[in-house]
This record gives C-alpha cells, sequence and structure tokens, in this order.
C-alpha cells in the first residue's frame, strides 16, 4: 500500500520557521517532521510514500534526493570523485515527489497523483504526529462498507467537529472549523490519518475542492464516511507553540507518537 502525504502548504501560522521551508521540513528532534510521519508507517510496513509538493517543494526534493548521502558514512575520493558507502542509512522507503502546484488544495492535490494511486491508499498531512495504529486503522476501514475511514480524536475544540452516529462508526455529518460554541470540547474531530479508496477522488472536482469540505461533506451525507476512534496521543504542528510542545516531548525522551515504530504491519 501507498501513503500519500500533503506537504503543500503555506504554513502561515507557523511563518518564524516556514517562511524558508514548508512546514513538513520544520525539524523536531533535528529530523523533519516529515520524517517522523514516514517512520510511524514504515513501522508498520508501508514504505511506499507520494509526497504532494506545493510551497517549497524544491526543498523536499533536495531532501530526498541527498537522504542517503546525509544519512550516510563515506569516503570521497576527491580525485576520480567516487564516492564509497561505509553505512546506508536504514530506510528502504520508495518516496515519489510530484508537484501538485503552488495553489492547489487539499484535495486537488490527492487528486493530481490519482494515476499513482490504483489501490487503497492511506493519507495524512505532513505536519503532525500520532501513535495510530496503521494495522488496526487499516483492519477498521476494511470492516466498513465506507469509501473512506479518517481518525476521529478528541482535542480542545479548535478543529472542524465529527457528528458519529450513536452506537455506530459511521459519520452523519462533517464540519470544518465550526463556529464558537459549536463543537468544542468533547467533540471528535479529524485527526488526518485517513484510509481512501480510490473511488472517493471521483468527489474532488479540481484543483481548488478543499478535501475537508465538499469531498468529506458529500461522503457523510451518503455514508461513505467512517470514523476510526483514537484515543491515544495527537499532537498537530500548526504553531510556534505546538513545534515546542513536541520538542520538549522529544527532548525529554517521552515522545508518544515513538511507540508505534517498532509493531509491524498485520497481514
Amino acid at each position: 500500500m501507498k501513503a500519500v502525504l500533503l506537504a503543500g502548504g503555506f504554513g502561515t501560522r507557523l511563518s518564524e520557521e516556514t517562511s524558508v521551508r514548508p512546514k513538513p521540513l520544520v525539524e523536531i528532534g533535528g529530523r523533519p517532521i516529515i520524517w517522523h510521519i514516514m517512520q510511524t508507517y514504515a513501522a508498520h510496513g508501508i514504505d511506499d510514500f507520494v509526497v504532494c509538493c506545493g510551497y517549497r517543494g524544491d526543498l523536499l526534493k533536495e531532501y530526498f534526493v541527498n537522504y542517503c548521502r546525509w544519512e550516510s558514512d563515506f569516503t570521497v575520493d576527491l580525485g576520480s570523485g567516487e564516492v564509497e558507502i561505509h553505512r546506508s542509512p536504514r530506510e528502504s522507503w520508495r518516496v515519489t515527489l510530484v508537484d501538485t502546484g503552488l495553489h492547489t488544495m487539499t484535495g486537488g492535490r490527492v487528486r493530481h497523483v490519482r494515476d499513482l494511486l490504483d489501490d487503497t491508499f492511506f493519507l495524512t498531512y505532513g505536519d503532525g504526529v500520532a501513535d495510530v495504529s496503521m494495522s488496526d486503522l487499516l483492519a477498521f476501514h476494511r470492516r466498513q462498507d465506507a469509501l473512506v475511514t479518517l481518525t476521529a480524536v478528541q482535542p480542545p475544540g479548535r478543529f472542524g467537529a465529527l457528528t458519529i452516529a450513536p452506537d455506530e462508526d459511521k459519520i452523519t455529518r462533517f464540519h470544518e472549523k465550526p463556529s464558537s460554541g459549536d463543537g468544542g470540547g468533547e467533540a471528535w474531530i479529524n485527526g488526518g490519518y485517513f484510509v481512501v479508496e480510490p473511488s472517493a477522488l471521483d468527489y474532488v472536482d479540481g484543483p481548488d475542492t478543499v478535501w475537508e469540505r465538499e469531498p468529506l461533506e458529500r461522503l457523510a451525507s451518503e455514508g461513505n464516511l467512517a470514523a476510526y476512534r483514537h484515543a491515544g496521543f495527537w499532537h498537530p504542528m500548526d504553531t510556534l507553540r505546538d513545534k515546542h510542545q513536541l520538542e520538549e516531548l522529544w527532548s525529554g525522551g517521552s515522545a508518544p507518537w515513538t511507540a508505534a515504530w517498532p509493531v509491524p504491519l498485520q497481514a
């Protein structure tokens, strides 16, 4: 299976960092946050990635093109120009980087890479970490009669809220970033880790389509959007304060999102 990472946004709320690089390359513990996200997938056997680039996509491409040399020990023969690798990176990932447009919206970015997606795929944003079990998420999705499963979490109310049918796993309403007093506190919200059937991309009209609006709203109204409830750790990196909180967890040796890394994907 493939995992699609949305990595093209401007990251304006983290402008202290994103004025010179895309948000997925903002570092936690000396590593880009996109690396942390990919480690979580790879720990479950998902190591084929499609990165949807936009703002400063050249830096993302440069990071992965040079990844082997940055992560290896090597000797350079300055006379011949030959490079002898002594220690290769442990990652054996396959990473496809696609320029999906500078101003393309999230839905349009995924639709742009549709030709690369011929089977069920994972989808997430390149700016948040969680200890989601990809194995459990995938198994849950396969039990649902739905085109999309999203991971529902319960952080403080500042995100879009979901209405989940009592005693069921189907989302009956999806509303992104509700107004004050609507969907806060105990509301289930979109945690950003999806499993998607390729046919769900038919709900995306074009490059200006926001995945979290019309496509998910229509899928929910038709009973095609399922909710996988995740009670574990989830943390976005929207602001500098978020980054500092994640840095503190990492430097303190208690980064909860790494707990999922050693778990293999179950068949």
